[in-house]
């Protein structure tokens, strides 16, 4: 017997009307809540990721413990493992049996002046006080012609400048680079390769390539 021949007798009656309707919406919300569960099991890097292993990179040779990470770049211990950990399935670092987290870096250089800037498109705002970034910052403000426009600043209270926002890739970005010129550094080269004209990316690609390697 077909499902309709077998319900059909319900809809004789009100009551039996109103039973089948919920019977029908019952199977869509079951449907619906089956979608909403589903879990999207693909790992991605995030921004903040970046941030974690340009760290690494230009830091001194002696191991930084996740609390160490966390603190010069203003995250969570939390965080900085959690990074790692996108990073190492990445393949872009592994671990020594001591801790130690070794970057693999050609595959970062890969990523960083080659990929990086599609999956982490700049975002722009308002005018307003903050950080000198890409061609404006120290890194290539002498090696590129500026123009009379407003500077592109990540917003921060303190910044020296106003100008265009580019918020970067972190919000603790300012603070942590306050203190870390090659890290503000590497940032800003980062920035000009996802803002910059073709001149600008082309020699912030260069200069990138020489503090990362």
């Amino acid at each position: 017997m077909h499902i309709s021949e077998a319900i059909s007798p319900y809809f004789d009656s009100e009551f039996g009307l109103n039973w089948a309707i919920g019977v029908v919406f019952s199977i869509r919300e079951l449907r619906r809540l089956r979608i909403l569960t589903l879990k999207n099991q693909q790992l991605s890097l995030k921004p903040q990721d970046l941030v974690v292993l340009l760290k690494l990179v230009i830091a001194p040779s002696e191991p930084m413990t996740y609390a160490g990470i966390g603190q010069a770049l203003f995250i969570s211990a939390s965080e900085a493992h959690a990074s790692l950990a996108r990073a190492r399935a990445a393949q872009l670092v592994t671990f020594e049996e001591s801790g130690r987290v070794v970057i693999a870096r050609g595959s970062f250089r890969e990523l960083l002046l080659h990929g990086a800037r599609f999956v982490f498109p700049a975002v722009t705002g308002a005018l307003l006080r903050g950080v000198p970034t890409a061609h404006a910052s120290p890194a290539l403000r002498d090696l590129v012609t500026q123009s009379d426009e407003p500077p592109p600043v990540w917003p921060y209270a303190k910044g020296p400048a106003r100008g265009i926002a580019v918020y970067p890739l972190y919000p603790t970005v300012p603070q942590a680079t306050e203190n870390d010129p090659k890290l503000y550094q590497a940032l800003a080269l980062f920035d000009a390769l996802r803002i910059g004209r073709s001149r600008e990316r082309e020699i912030a690609s260069s200069e990138l390539s020489k503090l990362i390697t």
